[in-house]
């Protein structure tokens, strides 16, 4: 495990006179706080003696039970029995790499990928190969490929890892014809998939994606109410197929003992006493108004040369600068600027990503998002003219270590 190499960057981003594009925090504005206010009351007075005493490891029978219902809204159909809450869905992430890997497993992931995901492969020394994607998703071609090159090696990924639903960085989305292909591709090799789906109720065009849990249920899906309530309180599930539950509820045991019963007994009542499926709408149609904000300033202010993703939903866009400018080392230079972004070399287990950075609206106001690309392009253009005066920097391929540092592990700045 290592440290954020820009985790002191972002203490000087928090300032409010710098406009932070880079974490992934949902903009919590919208909740109906007072009448969240009531219901944490009402639930320490009539439930206090349960909701502050241990729990189950393998969460709240009712809340278990919820979450089927609001997997429903994705086509899936799921037993409670199957369902794992988990503190936030990262750390059934880091369960599930607990249980599949082993050091020097391979996984397979999008490139890029979420540098959470990443994190946990890193810490139990599982190695990491990237498959391509394009502005429809994981390509189920590169994703052949890999598997043939690896099978010639005599090696079976321990599963892909596969974020379908407005990518966290890329923001694309896996388009609905290529699914079932993924799915038959892994089939034929052997290979598991973990389909890791926080983002999938906040599409800006309504429309909901068909979950790859619900062409397969073998597939192993990751939930979370950080993006579609509340991120602080920590409430994410993992769907196994039967001969993982156990597993899962063991390991969830060793690492937290069991998950906060206070928080889960709230989400539940959130979910029963008020209409959530309003609030998401909410919350998308805020996050919309942002992307067109930001999708807006880039294409007015960003230099010749820029391209970026248009994400349908979720938080992100991928932009990619011109050739010779290291995202990274500008880092610094744009905080001096008053604007942070998130260097695309995180999202990567073996050093690409140089040209690239992920920008995030999710949290600042419009106003804010137009003023920071604004900041942006000009650190760009300051860049673009110290290559046009001096050249550009001889730039190698990386190539990774025999023994990896591993990537950045995750924090609030990151996720």
């Amino acid at each position: 495990m290592t440290a954020s190499e820009i985790r002191a960057l972002f203490s000087v981003a928090s300032r409010p006179e710098v406009v932070s594009l880079a974490g992934g925090m949902p903009n919590l504005a919208a909740l109906p706080l007072d009448a969240l206010s009531v219901e944490v009351a009402d639930l320490v007075a009539r439930e206090g003696q349960v909701a502050l005493q241990y729990g189950s490891a393998q969460g709240v029978p009712a809340l278990r039970e919820q979450i089927c219902e609001v997997m429903r809204l994705e086509g899936i159909n799921a037993d409670p029995n199957d369902v794992v809450v988990t503190v936030g869905s990262q750390m059934a992430l880091d369960l599930v790499t607990r249980i599949f890997c082993d050091p020097g497993d391979v996984v397979l992931a999008e490139g890029p990928s979420y540098v959470g995901a990443l994190g946990s492969f890193a810490a139990y020394q599982a190695r990491v190969v990237h498959v391509a994607m394009d502005e429809h998703g994981l390509d189920p071609d590169a994703l052949r490929d890999a598997l043939r090159t690896l099978a010639a090696k005599g090696i079976t990924p321990k599963f892909l890892y596969t974020i379908p639903n407005f990518h966290n960085p890329a923001g694309v989305t896996l388009a609905v014809e290529r699914r079932t292909e993924v799915l038959e591709i892994c089939a034929r090799y052997g290979v598991g998939v973990v389909e890791d789906n926080p983002y999938g109720l906040l599409g800006f065009s309504g429309r909901t994606y068909p979950a790859l849990r619900s062409m397969d249920p073998g597939v192993i899906y990751l939930g979370s109410f950080s993006k579609t309530f509340a991120s602080g309180l920590r409430v994410g599930w993992a769907l196994v197929p039967p001969a993982v539950r156990d597993r899962l509820v063991l390991a969830a045991e060793s690492a937290t003992l069991c998950p906060p019963s206070f928080n889960q007994m709230l989400v539940s009542r959130y979910l029963d006493g008020h209409d959530w499926r309003s609030q998401i709408k909410t919350f998308t149609e805020a996050y919309r108004d942002r992307r067109d904000a930001m999708l807006a300033a880039l294409e007015t202010y960003l230099p010749d040369g820029c391209s970026w993703t248009t994400p349908d939903g979720g938080f992100y866009v991928w932009l990619t600068v011109p050739e010779g400018v290291d995202t990274k080392a500008m880092l610094p230079r744009a905080v001096t600027a008053r604007v942070a972004y998130a260097s695309g070399t995180g999202f990567y287990a073996d050093g690409l990503g140089s040209r690239q950075l992920r920008l995030s609206y999710c949290y600042p106001t419009p106003e804010r998002i137009t003023e920071g690309v604004r900041r942006l392009a000009g650190v760009l253009e300051a860049e673009l003219d110290v290559m046009r005066t001096f050249g550009s920097p001889a730039r190698l391929t990386p190539t990774p270590p025999a023994v990896s540092r591993g990537p950045q592990s995750p924090s609030p700045d990151t996720a």
